[in-house]
């Protein structure tokens, strides 16, 4: 059982003194920091600030240290090796860098990229242009009752299939999806699987030697870590013959004039410039963080509050819910004949934060589910904060008077 009120008192934004209320209910967009990275960060600043792998000094060295410890403790995280992690700026980053360094080499015309409608647009957007440049065809698994089915995957994929990216948890409808048998019907037909795995890997334990999928990445600011962080994995053998997206300092190993190149192994190829180094070091403490308070007891919690909410604003006539059955911590709703961008401007007038609109997931949200309000529950939320919502979400005809 969570000890809510002490983990609260670890959230400076949850402490500090306001106006009104603040109730942070986008969770899925980004979470709140605890104290313990923001010190991960200051100490970083303060004590030892020095550039990382570039000099031959006790500062540098302490630096290159911290860094490629934080790099094990994210592998440890997902169960990869050290060298199969490349830190990133987030997903969409980690996305476009397989998009571009492997999609490119390795996608020919008339090869099928795989997609589902569900997809965040940092895991559509990058393989469209991909499929314009190398003329390849792309292809959607269709949805049933909004997830995506083994069934649907097997009548989707032939074997032209080169790529299937698809996200681990929905942004959007919440539901999880079964990676590992996914990625053995896509390896039947010789695809290589990249793996989406920003939500999920904030409530449940992710293993990419279980899933064995070839690619899976996240993002930190998801996982109360700050924003600028990321992590790809690759399978080893896929990340050494792949060429880098970004050139630049550190990540080669000498040039000449004649534009002769030889870089570096993995991971270092692909982290060319300076390293986002204080953001590894803090995404570490989250996930040290995290760990220490227990992943399945924070997923537990964070669905005991989704069903809590769930059966509050099921009590009222003026909202509807398209999601009541899903895996994550997150619905998606709409108080009845109102915008959900003018719910989510009422809501704000009482502190509350929720999202409104498509959750830059374009494709499913105005076509399998309306444009919605998003509520996304994190492990510092309370049912008392939700009694407060669901009072505001009475308010009917009342949100109308969003921006007055």
């Amino acid at each position: 059982m969570l000890d809510v009120e002490s983990i609260r008192k670890d959230f400076p934004m949850l402490m500090e003194k306001r106006e009104k209320p603040l109730v942070y209910f986008d969770n899925a967009a980004t979470t709140l920091k605890p104290y313990c990275v923001l010190d991960a960060i200051k100490e970083y600043y303060c004590n030892y600030t020095a550039n990382a792998h570039r000099g031959d000094y006790d500062l540098s060295y302490k630096v290159d240290t911290e860094y490629e410890k934080a790099r094990n403790i994210c592998a440890n995280f997902i169960g990869a090796k050290k060298n199969e992690v490349v830190f990133t700026s987030g997903t969409t980053e980690s996305a476009n860098l397989v998009a571009f360094s492997y999609g490119l080499d390795f996608i020919n015309e008339g090869d099928e990229i795989v997609l589902t409608e569900q997809e965040h647009a940092s895991n559509t957007l990058p393989w469209f242009k991909i499929a314009k440049m190398k003329k390849a065809v792309i292809k959607f698994i269709p949805l049933e009752n909004n997830k995506v089915t083994i069934e649907n995957v097997k009548k989707t994929i032939t074997n032209k299939t080169k790529i299937l990216a698809i996200c681990h948890a929905s942004n959007t409808l919440g539901y999880v999806n079964d990676i590992k048998n996914i990625t053995k019907e896509a390896h039947k037909v010789g695809a290589v699987v990249l793996v989406d795995a920003a939500q999920s890997v904030t409530f449940m334990k992710v293993d990419v030697k279980e899933l064995d999928c070839d690619f899976l990445y996240f993002s930190g600011h998801k996982l109360c870590g700050p924003t600028g962080i990321g992590v790809l994995y690759g399978k080893q053998e896929l990340l050494e013959k792949m060429t880098p997206f970004y050139e630049g300092g550190g990540m080669n190993i000498i040039y000449d004039k004649s534009m002769n190149v030889t870089y570096k192994s993995s991971p270092t190829k692909f982290e060319a410039g300076t390293p986002k180094i204080e953001a590894a070091l803090g995404l570490t403490a989250a996930i040290t963080y995290l760990e220490k308070i227990g992943l399945d007891d924070i997923h537990k919690y964070e669905i005991e509050l989704k069903k809590y909410a769930l059966k509050k604003l099921k009590e009222l006539d003026n909202v509807e819910i398209y999601n009541e059955d899903s895996d994550s911590n997150l619905l998606i709703f709409n108080i009845k004949g109102v915008f959900p961008q003018d719910s989510a401007s009422y809501f704000n007038k009482y502190g509350i934060c929720v999202r409104g609109g498509n959750h830059c997931a374009k494709l499913v949200v105005g076509h399998y589910v309306p444009l919605n309000l998003r509520c996304s529950f994190s492990f510092y939320n309370t049912k008392e904060e939700i009694d407060y919502f669901v009072s505001i979400a009475k308010g009917g005809s009342d949100f109308l008077d969003a921006y007055f």
